[in-house]
């Protein structure tokens, strides 16, 4: 005989897993929404407006982890999406970012987040220098060669990891390019 009282049971943990899911659905979305206005905020040089939302995102990032539905794409998006803006918003403030420890987040996504800050920091350094500013796309480069130096130690096998890591070459040599013509107008 079949035992309807288990099959209650199954049907009960699976509603919690699909409610878990759907929460993290939702809080990954309105993590990226956030994300994204923090790293539009730092482009536009309004960091009040940046910093405002990092105690919002950070609440939402804790709730997001206790959803322990970290193998799922919107969890790695939403994760990599707050890391690229805690450090863009870390860069613009004080040329540093912070660390994986800091942002409490797992290890690939933290480095996930670092590849993708890559691209927002070519964007800045252009945007400065079309301001008259060449100093910040100098100070961009040095620290994406640094960056790019120690992901270097890393051995990343196939995986989004190493295709986002190859990315940062690829910046890097935007950002020497740059640096380049900077140092040519000087002369």
């Amino acid at each position: 005989m079949l035992n309807k009282k288990d099959f209650d049971g199954l049907r009960r943990q699976m509603d919690e897993i699909e409610i878990k899911r759907e929460e993290s659905i939702r809080l990954s979305r309105e993590i990226i929404k956030l994300s994204k206005t923090i790293i539009y905020s730092v482009h536009r040089n309004d960091l009040p407006v940046a910093e405002k939302s990092m105690p919002e995102i950070s609440s939402k990032i804790k709730k997001l982890m206790e959803c322990k539905t970290h193998d799922e794409g919107h969890f790695r998006t939403a994760i990599q999406e707050f890391v690229e803006a805690a450090c863009f918003l870390g860069f613009a403030k004080k040329c540093s970012i912070p660390s994986q420890k800091d942002l409490d987040v797992p290890a690939e996504h933290y480095l996930l987040g670092i590849c993708d800050l890559s691209g927002e920091l070519v964007r800045l350094a252009i945007n400065s220098a079309i301001k008259g500013d060449y100093k910040l796309p100098l100070t961009i480069r040095e620290f994406l060669d640094e960056v790019y130096g120690e992901m270097l130690k890393f051995d990343f096998r196939n995986s989004d990891l190493r295709r986002k890591f190859d990315g940062i070459k690829y910046d890097l040599k935007k950002l020497e390019d740059l640096a380049l013509d900077i140092r040519m107008r000087e002369k």
